[in-house]
């Protein structure tokens, strides 16, 4: 760890770079966790891989000797030509590195199948996720993903408590793999993060007409979260046909219903 925190200190002094933090920016900097992402990953030889938040290619470096091909994502352009001399960019067979400095929320995914590996923003954590699962015309087979321990917890809850954690029951299994300190980054974040890991439905659990629609659903019950479904839902109209259609008891909250009975509503 000491090694890879003195190189990326190295980088930040040499090219006159100060981390913002307020934008997200804690590099990876523990070899372990580094190697433990990648394993879990499970990154095969054929692989696309997409990385979102690449920074100054500690983990594109790791990813590169693993998959057939790599997009590393950067929004930062401060670091796109580290990024290019830390990976030897320019010396790789064509194809085999594309590097894009955009806004990973505005950048189309690859065609599939591809696999997503990223070290993200807090902040963002919902809008990728939405992004790469709904949004993009073709989602990953699987997503690696270094979040806050804390958001990592919830979405491995059965049945969902928050939002979040339906729309992600509704696109994949999620699973929480390994608990990351603040030790590992640089700078060290104010809370644990955690190796989260969705694999995608195969096959979807429902059309896309029937996700968009019970997400719909759910956002408003669990804007009302303390509220009844009868007081949230119930309150559209046919709402109340709506819950006794899919045989939810109107009394219900939505932090009890199961991901089946969510996608039971959309259909109703």
């Amino acid at each position: 760890m000491i090694a890879l925190r003195a190189h990326v200190q190295r980088l930040c002094r040499n090219n006159g770079i100060q981390l913002n933090t307020d934008a997200g920016q804690h590099f990876l900097i523990d070899e372990r966790v580094l190697g433990d992402i990648v394993r879990l990953a499970g990154i095969r030889s054929e692989d696309h891989v997409l990385e979102i938040g690449a920074g100054c290619g500690i983990l594109t470096r790791a990813l590169l000797k693993h998959a057939r091909r790599v997009t590393a994502i950067e929004w930062d352009r401060r670091w796109i030509p580290v990024l290019e001399a830390e990976t030897g960019a320019r010396d790789l067979p064509a194809g085999t590195l594309t590097i894009v400095n955009a806004n990973a929320l505005k950048v189309e995914p690859p065609p599939a199948p591809y696999v997503v590996v990223a070290n993200i923003p807090y902040h963002i954590t919902a809008p990728l996720l939405r992004h790469l699962f709904l949004d993009a015309p073709h989602p990953p087979r699987r997503a690696t993903l270094l979040v806050q321990r804390e958001v990592a917890d919830k979405l491995v809850i059965a049945p969902p408590a928050t939002f979040l954690g339906v729309l992600v029951g509704l696109v994949g299994k999620a699973a929480r793999l390994r608990i990351v300190p603040p030790s590992a980054f640089l700078p060290p974040p104010a809370v644990d993060s955690a190796v989260l890991q969705i694999d995608a439905h195969e096959p979807p659990l429902a059309s896309r007409e029937t996700i968009a629609e019970t997400l719909r659903l759910a956002s408003a019950a669990f804007a009302g979260r303390r509220k009844m479904l009868r007081r949230t839902i119930g309150a559209f109209h046919g709402g109340m046909e709506r819950l006794a259609a899919a045989a939810i008891e109107p009394t219900r909250r939505p932090e009890t219903l199961s991901i089946d009975e969510w996608i039971a509503l959309g259909r109703a």
